[in-house]
């Protein structure tokens, strides 16, 4: 049997193999409204063969979208199209997974295609961001507020009623993502927290947000359901977040009951990473060994690689964003490859090469 194509059971959740969808933003939603792109996107992989399917970013509120365009769960009218994906993805033997999100400082910009620069506040499709610290992005953007408790409370609940929603929505896996720059990223890295309360400074109070964000998760999410969390392990940035302070955190949140973090990276501050096929992987390797399971991201493009991730236990499953956008069905071609033999959906049984 190819490694890659073994099953894994997390909590009460079996996949039947190890390759995961990323999540990707669209940039495709109206007022964080799913619709037929995302029907289509999400359901084209499971169609394709995936484990388990991660819904992009999905913000817990209006300011928490990084663009105007970005998928939402902040509202109770996002159930019904976003349950209508779920149950495709489910029908064709997949499991659906949502990542909450908050974009924190990153929020309120253009979509990419349309340069994806900041939009002030006092602008169309332009908001008021906000922030552990008063810590503009880059040069020459507006800064964020700096989210006082009052603000903090409602960054808590606002992710307890998107967990309520994503649960109702018929979603079985919910990742937490706290990587890439996004706003539970920016209270843990000392780069973007200059805070002087219960929220900053040590390593302890910089990563307290994250862990209350989990627990009032935890309040209403089924025990039995599996939660990840995203990470970014490192900053790349001398000063920054480092893998030591991943693996730190992740002994912390197996303890706390979460089940499996998908190990990227980066995404706070202008960094040099030295790309190359696998770049993150060790990252995952490193924060496994504390005995949680861990997802390799980051330049993984062939069944080969992928299959000797698994293999070699540097990680538990194996997490695609561009293959997979360029190939839908990647799941069924590494396994012809691998010489594995898979179930096609039935209508394309007759393509089945063997």
């Amino acid at each position: 049997m190819a490694h890659l194509f073994s099953p894994i059971k997390i909590k009460n959740i079996e996949f039947k193999n190890r390759l995961v969808v990323s999540p990707m933003c669209q940039y495709s939603a109206e007022d964080g409204f799913a619709n037929n792109w995302h029907l289509v996107h999400l359901g084209s992989r499971a169609v394709g063969g995936a484990a388990l399917i991660i819904t992009e970013a999905t913000a817990v509120s209006p300011e928490g979208r990084i663009s105007y365009a970005d998928l939402g769960i902040y509202k109770d009218e996002h159930i019904a199209k976003l349950k209508e994906i779920t149950d495709f993805i489910h029908q064709n033997g997949s499991i659906a997974g949502i990542q909450l999100a908050h974009a924190g400082r990153k929020a309120s910009h253009e979509v990419p295609w349309k340069g994806n620069a900041q939009i002030k506040s006092d602008q169309p499709n332009g908001w008021k961001t906000y922030s552990a610290s008063a810590v503009p992005l880059g040069e020459g953007e507006q800064a964020p507020i700096e989210l006082d408790k009052a603000g903090i409370e409602k960054i808590k609940a606002d992710f307890k009623a998107a967990a309520i929603r994503a649960l109702q929505s018929g979603f079985k896996v919910i990742e937490i993502h706290a990587a890439h720059g996004y706003l539970l990223h920016q209270f843990y890295s000392p780069l973007s927290n200059k805070r002087i309360d219960e929220y900053g400074g040590s390593f302890e109070n910089r990563i307290r947000l994250l862990l209350e964000v989990i627990a009032t998760v935890q309040e209403v999410w089924p025990a039995e359901n599996p939660l990840f969390v995203r990470l970014s392990a490192t900053e790349w940035t001398e000063g920054g977040w480092t893998i030591g302070d991943s693996v730190q955190l992740a002994k912390i949140l197996k303890d706390k009951g979460v089940d499996f973090i998908d190990s990227s990276s980066g995404g706070n501050v202008k960094a040099q990473i030295p790309l190359k096929p696998g770049y993150q992987v060790e990252f995952a390797q490193a924060i496994r060994k504390t005995g949680i399971l861990t997802g390799a991201v980051g330049l993984i493009t062939t069944p080969t690689q992928a299959d000797e991730i698994i293999k070699t236990g540097e990680a538990d499953m194996v997490i695609m964003a561009r293959e997979m956008l360029r190939d839908p069905y990647f799941p069924l071609h590494a396994a012809r490859e691998l010489g594995h033999d898979v179930k096609w959906p039935d209508q394309y049984e007759r393509a089945k090469l063997v």
